[in-house]
């Protein structure tokens, strides 16, 4: 049974890790070559917290505005990086404490978004890691559920 579970972990995490690449790099938004890369970081450049979620939040509430954008950033930022509360404390011990946890996510999070913006794949925005730092919270919180439960049950080896 527990090594069922290591496979399809292992398995289930390879394409997760390909879909995720594929929808951060691969199948992005255009990639600007007119402008200089300065111009670009400029153009797709959010540092302000909030910015961003408080339109698309507002856009949500506005009859006259297509909701299609605002629910698949909001909701697929949030959803795209849960997954990983799952798999990186199951993989990793030393990410089973939701402190170095969230400095591991922080870190990945700041170069995915870095990485987007110098490859012209996307844009950096510092909501986008708000959103999926927080999404990668809820899948750690699921994960430390299932464990407690799986514990109980007498299912699990010992952490």
């Amino acid at each position: 049974m527990k090594r069922a579970l290591k496979v399809f972990a292992a398995l289930s995490f390879a394409v997760y890790a390909f879909a995720l690449v594929s929808v951060l790099f691969v199948y992005s938004r255009g990639h600007f070559d007119d402008l200089t890369l300065t111009d670009y970081i400029r153009y797709s450049s959010n540092i302000i917290p909030f910015r961003s979620i408080s339109l698309y939040i507002g856009a949500l509430f506005d009859s006259s505005m297509n909701i299609e954008t605002p629910i698949l950033n909001l909701f697929g930022n949030l959803l795209m990086f849960l997954p990983m509360g799952l798999y990186l404390p199951y993989f990793f011990r030393g990410l089973r404490r939701f402190g170095r946890f969230c400095i591991c996510m922080a870190a990945a999070l700041l170069v995915i978004e870095a990485a987007q913006l110098l490859l012209r794949a996307g844009s950096f925005d510092i909501d986008d890691v708000i959103l999926n730092i927080a999404g990668a919270f809820a899948g750690f919180g699921i994960w430390k559920v299932l464990v407690r439960i799986t514990c109980k049950r007498g299912i699990t080896e010992k952490e």
